[in-house]
């Protein structure tokens, strides 16, 4: 029986924790957007969360494959001379 008297004042703290952690959490905005996440799983990549500076680093990655290919179609499958650059 004296056990409760440790166990109920303990249980009333982590209640006082948890209630706690709520209400930072809320206002810390974790709750703000609940369907974002999930919605954003599905796409592969995603440039709008990128800054301004990666996201033209990357489109540029992007073409740069295809205007080689587009050097390589000469015909006889030789590399690009450097004259043709």
């Amino acid at each position: 029986m004296s056990i409760l008297y440790l166990l109920i004042p303990l249980s009333l703290i982590l209640l006082g924790f948890a209630i706690w952690a709520f209400f930072w959490a809320v206002k810390s905005g974790q709750f703000d957007d609940l369907e974002g996440p999930a919605h954003r799983i599905l796409f592969d990549e995603d440039d709008n969360d990128l800054p301004p500076e990666q996201r033209r680093r990357r489109q540029e990655a992007r073409r740069r494959p295809t205007d080689s290919a587009a050097d390589d179609s000469l015909g006889d499958g030789s590399p690009p001379s450097d004259e043709s650059r």
